[in-house]
């Protein structure tokens, strides 16, 4: 069974949070990477790529590649998690 939408971006933010208990400024997470990680040999990555662009806030951004392929890397910072932080999606 693959992942959810939301399963993907609850790992997401689970590892924004991890990166801010530990300090780290900014975490970089790739499409490809990530599937690997939680779903090895599983075609779900328009799922993956859907959570990562969907848990960008202000001031994160697409490092590289495209929005639905496994060459998606984007940059997320930890520093500030506080929920008045918005979507990136409602900034644009």
């Amino acid at each position: 069974m693959k992942l959810t939408f939301d399963a993907y971006c609850q790992i997401i933010r689970n590892k924004k949070v991890a990166a801010h208990e530990k300090g780290i400024l900014y975490i970089e997470i790739n499409a490809g990477d990530l599937l690997d990680e939680c779903e090895p040999k599983v075609a779900n990555v328009k799922t993956v790529c859907a959570a990562l662009i969907d848990e960008l806030l202000e001031g994160d951004y697409i490092v590289s590649g495209t929005k639905t392929t496994k060459k998606l890397t984007v940059r997320y910072y930890c520093d500030n998690l506080h929920p008045s932080r918005r979507k990136l999606a409602d900034c644009e």
